[in-house]
């Protein structure tokens, strides 16, 4: 019997020490709760505007038609940027695979 005894008080310890663990664990995320909120808020307004692309269109019409300098240096930016990561993604499937 005292060896079961033993026995449950060590799975007892284990259980208190695991429960701690976690609990450790999960405030170890509770910083990136607010960054991971933000970055589903940017997800779901990209998936609109995939969604609804006339006013994407109508905003850089907008855009053109009121500041022309403006709308041609975002869209060398724009192109760039797409340049840009279109390379990179290239070179990390050359790397991965």
């Amino acid at each position: 019997m005292n060896r079961l005894d033993a026995l449950h008080r060590r799975r007892a310890r284990l259980v208190a020490k695991s429960a701690e663990q976690r609990d450790a664990f999960s405030r170890g995320f509770d910083a990136l709760e607010r960054p991971f909120a933000l970055a589903d808020r940017a997800l779901a307004a990209v998936r609109y505007l995939r969604a609804h692309p006339g006013l994407v269109l109508a905003g850089v019409l907008i855009v053109a038609a009121l500041r022309p300098r403006r709308a041609l240096a975002w869209t060398t930016r724009a192109y760039a940027a797409r340049r840009a990561y279109r390379l990179a993604a290239s070179g990390m499937r050359r790397l991965v695979g």
